[in-house]
């Protein structure tokens, strides 16, 4: 079947590739796959074979209808929905178990889906997903380098992830404009363990990310922060004035945003 460019539609095509997807999920013979965007279901096959059950969640009409015709209902429950609107606690409820993701990621609505997971973690174990190499480079990056920003926190905030292999266009068809980067990422939340608020943390990773060539004070004082509230917070929490929020750590970023909250009254 045709891909439809406008769903973001690249269906992978190398069997190598796809061996080496399902085999990062490790033992799947007890565990319920819910698997983004199955497509023509070259994944999805393999996982059929090795889990105890695929929850496929297609948009597309037609193909949704061609996996029904493909796997026997017992084996692969195929959802025809909009993966952002999928309820993944109900999922999780139904199998018994946390879930296991997987999924090739259509590239329009990558940062979409990811927070979609994020704010699912309590009803996942780990996924592994296919995105733009330069999205992975983003959300893989370590403190210090050039791809480490809001993505990066965000995402690394609800566990660690880690870049497993990356795969040429011509492993797709069509063959996209880019390469691709499969990754890992255990959901694993921090905000109890850096002591921190989840929603009021991730609010402040837009603000001291907000302009990457501007240092965290000037950032923070864009955002609303008294002068002398961000100068007492830095001294607090022993960063240099003149750092930019790519150069600090996740742990640097949560005590900043403790002294911050101590000295605005937050």
């Amino acid at each position: 079947m045709p891909s439809k460019p406008k769903l973001g539609q690249n269906f992978l095509n190398d069997p190598q590739a796809i061996d080496r997807i399902v085999s990062s999920l490790g033992d799947l013979s007890s565990r319920t796959i819910v698997e983004i965007g199955p497509g023509a279901g070259a994944i999805t096959a393999p996982l059929a074979a090795r889990a105890h059950h695929v929850v496929a969640i297609e948009f597309d009409h037609d193909l949704a209808l061609q996996l029904r015709v493909r796997f026997p209902a017992d084996r692969v429950t195929v959802v025809e929905q909009d993966v952002l609107n999928f309820d993944f606690a109900a999922a999780a409820l139904t199998a018994g178990q946390k879930l296991v993701v997987v999924g090739n990621l259509p590239y329009y609505i990558t940062s979409p889906i990811l927070l979609k997971l994020a704010a699912a973690h309590a009803s996942l174990e780990s996924a592994v997903l296919m995105v733009q190499r330069e999205v992975a480079d983003r959300v893989t990056a370590s403190p210090g380098s050039r791809d480490f920003g809001l993505l990066s926190v965000t995402v690394q905030m609800f566990g660690p992830a880690d870049a497993l292999f990356t795969l040429p266009p011509h492993a797709f068809t069509p063959p996209p404009d880019v390469h691709s980067t499969v990754f890992r990422w255990r959901f694993a939340p921090r905000f109890q363990e850096l002591g921190v608020l989840e929603a009021p943390f991730l609010r402040f990773g837009r603000q001291v990310f907000a302009q990457k060539r501007k240092t965290l004070a000037n950032n923070l004082r864009a955002a609303g922060f008294a002068p002398s509230s961000v100068a007492a917070a830095l001294t607090q929490a022993a960063l240099d004035p003149q750092a930019r929020a790519e150069q600090l750590s996740i742990e640097n970023l949560a005590t900043l945003w403790q002294a911050l909250s101590s000295q605005s009254g937050s």
